[in-house]
């Protein structure tokens, strides 16, 4: 069996596993979720790098952006405890939108296309990657990744609706050498 490196973007993956649990976010553990998905590949799980950001902090925070940095402190924490993890940190932008305030990670995907080339520069007898994620600004170093002979399976969730908060782009599916859909089975099954 051959080993395989897991790349999951938090963003992404927060978003469906709150859409799987009804608003509330499933509980699970990310090294268990990463396994169980190479598993499923019949893959030997290597590495997982796991990409977020820090809630967005006032210069004088309130008490909720105090409360929310507290909570992803001891998140990160636990986390980074974890053997065979990576974890890549962009920062958080709040925008005013119209009236409308909305929360953009930014730098986040930067980290995972810089990780994502250097498989095989760092990893050189790997040759499968796991990706889960749902942006189209990977396809360019998918391809990359696919002209050098490394797989990139991908791991998503859509519903085919364009401009819903689950549409993926057809080129991100064209572009990676097979993909499936995570279920809320896959989460069930990597909790404790």
């Amino acid at each position: 069996m051959e080993k395989a490196l897991v790349f999951i973007d938090s963003g992404f993956i927060s978003k469906v596993s709150m859409f799987f649990g009804g608003g509330i976010p499933l509980k699970y553990r990310f090294i268990k979720f990463a396994k169980n998905l190479t598993g499923k590949e019949n893959f030997i799980f290597k590495h997982l790098f796991f990409y977020t950001a820090p809630p967005f902090q006032s210069i004088k925070p309130n008490n909720d952006e105090k409360g929310r940095k507290k909570r992803y402190d001891s998140f990160i924490k636990s986390l980074s405890l974890e053997e065979d993890i990576t974890i890549r940190e962009g920062r958080c932008q709040k925008i005013n939108n119209g009236g409308k305030v909305i929360y953009k990670q930014k730098g986040v995907d930067t980290f995972l296309t810089m990780d994502l080339m250097n498989v095989p520069i760092k990893f050189q007898k790997i040759k499968k990657v796991i990706l889960i994620a749902s942006d189209s600004d990977f396809v360019p170093v998918i391809n990359e990744l696919k002209s050098l002979g490394i797989e990139v399976i991908l791991y998503t969730y859509f519903d085919k609706k364009r401009n819903s908060e689950f549409s993926t782009s057809n080129e991100l599916l064209k572009s990676v050498t097979r993909y499936k859909l995570l279920s809320k089975k896959d989460f069930d099954d990597s909790h404790k």
